[in-house]
C-alpha cells in the first residue's frame, strides 16, 4: 500500500518548514494525490507488459493474459504456457523473458514480494534480480506499492524536471545533481517525489 494521503501532506509539511520554495508551491498547486498499487507479483507483471507501450496497449495485452490464465494470473500458469501462446496474448519475446524471470523467482519461493528486506537498498537489489526489472521500476514499486517513505526516483525525468521547476532552477538537473539536492528532506522524499509529479506539467505554477 502507497502512502496515504495524509503521510504525504506530514511530509512535505515538513520538508515545507525549511524550504521556501517547496512551501510556496504547495501554495500554488495544493497536496498531490496518493499514487497506490497493489503489494505484490501481480504489479511487477503490470510494469513488465506496460514497458515502452502505450497505456491502451498495456491493458489489452493485461486483459489478454486474463483471458488465457485467468484473473489471478498464476505464475505457475504462466510458466507452462509457450512461446505462441503468451506472443498471442502481445508479449514480445524480451517480455516473455522478463515475465518468466519475475514468474519463476516467485514460484520458486526465491522471492517473497510480501517480506522484502527493511532496508531500501536491500530491498531495491532483491527486485533488480528480476529481468527488466531495473533501479527505476524497483524504485517505484517500493513507493507505490510499500509505501516506503523516502524513495528518491532521482533518475526520472519528471522527478528532475518537477524539482527543478519547483525550486526555479534555470536547468533541468540531471539524476546526480537531482540525488543529491534531496539529501536534506530525508527521511520524506518519497512524498516530494510525489510532489514533483504533481508540480511537474501543472500550470499554476
Amino acid at each position: 500500500m502507497g502512502l496515504s494521503a495524509a503521510q504525504i501532506k506530514d511530509s512535505l509539511d515538513y520538508v515545507a518548514a525549511t524550504q521556501p520554495a517547496i512551501a510556496r508551491a504547495l501554495a500554488l498547486a495544493g497536496y498531490p494525490e496518493p499514487r497506490i498499487r497493489p503489494r505484490g507479483y501481480k504489479t511487477l507483471l503490470r510494469t513488465i507488459v506496460g514497458q515502452q507501450v502505450s497505456v491502451a496497449a498495456a491493458s489489452s495485452v493485461w486483459r489478454k493474459l486474463e483471458a488465457e490464465l485467468g484473473e489471478e494470473i498464476d505464475p505457475a500458469q504462466l510458466l507452462a504456457r509457450d512461446f505462441d501462446t503468451l506472443r498471442a496474448c502481445g508479449l514480445s519475446r524480451q517480455k516473455q523473458g522478463y515475465a518468466r524471470s519475475l514468474c519463476e523467482l516467485v514460484a520458486g519461493e526465491a522471492l517473497d514480494l510480501h517480506n522484502l528486506p527493511g532496508d531500501d537498498e536491500a530491498a531495491i537489489a532483491e527486485l533488480t534480480r528480476i529481468k527488466g526489472i531495473g533501479r527505476w521500476s524497483a524504485e517505484i514499486y517500493l513507493l507505490f506499492a510499500e509505501g516506503r517513505p523516502d524513495i528518491w526516483p532521482a533518475g526520472d525525468l519528471a522527478v528532475m524536471a518537477g524539482i527543478g521547476k519547483i525550486l526555479g532552477l534555470e536547468q533541468r538537473p540531471d539524476e546526480k545533481a537531482t540525488r543529491a539536492l534531496a539529501e536534506d528532506w530525508r527521511p520524506h522524499r518519497g512524498a516530494v517525489a510525489i510532489f514533483t509529479w504533481h508540480c511537474y506539467d501543472n500550470p499554476a505554477l
